[in-house]
C-alpha cells in the first residue's frame, strides 16, 4: 500500500510542475483583460492564448507589443503572434515574440 501511495504522489507531484515548452508556435495574442476578458487581471497586460488557455505573457520588454492603447493596439484587437518559451506557474514566459499577418 506504501508503494502504491508513493507511486501516486510522484505522478501527482510531477503532473503539478510540469512545463511546457512552446517553439515556434503561433497563437493569439492581446490584452488579458480588454481582449480576453480575464477578470483577474488588474490592468493592461499582454497575454496569449495557448490551446483553450489564457497566459499572461513575462520575459519581453513591453515596448515589443508597441502602444497597447494606439488604434492597432493589443487593448483594441487581437493579433497573431509567433512565440516560444514555456507555461510555467499558470503564466506565459516568452522567450521570442513577434507579430505575424
Amino acid at each position: 500500500m506504501k508503494k502504491i501511495f508513493l507511486v501516486f504522489l510522484m505522478m501527482f507531484s510531477i503532473s503539478i510542475f510540469a512545463q511546457k515548452k512552446i517553439e515556434n508556435q503561433v497563437v493569439e495574442a492581446a490584452c488579458g483583460m480588454c481582449q480576453f476578458k480575464v477578470k483577474t487581471d488588474k490592468g493592461c497586460a499582454m497575454a496569449v492564448k495557448i490551446g483553450d488557455k489564457v497566459y499572461n505573457v513575462e520575459g519581453i520588454d513591453k515596448k515589443t507589443f508597441g502602444d497597447s492603447h494606439a488604434k492597432d493596439g493589443y487593448c483594441k484587437i487581437m493579433h497573431k503572434a509567433l512565440v516560444s518559451g514555456e507555461v510555467r506557474d499558470g503564466k506565459f514566459y516568452a522567450t521570442s515574440f513577434k507579430y505575424v499577418e
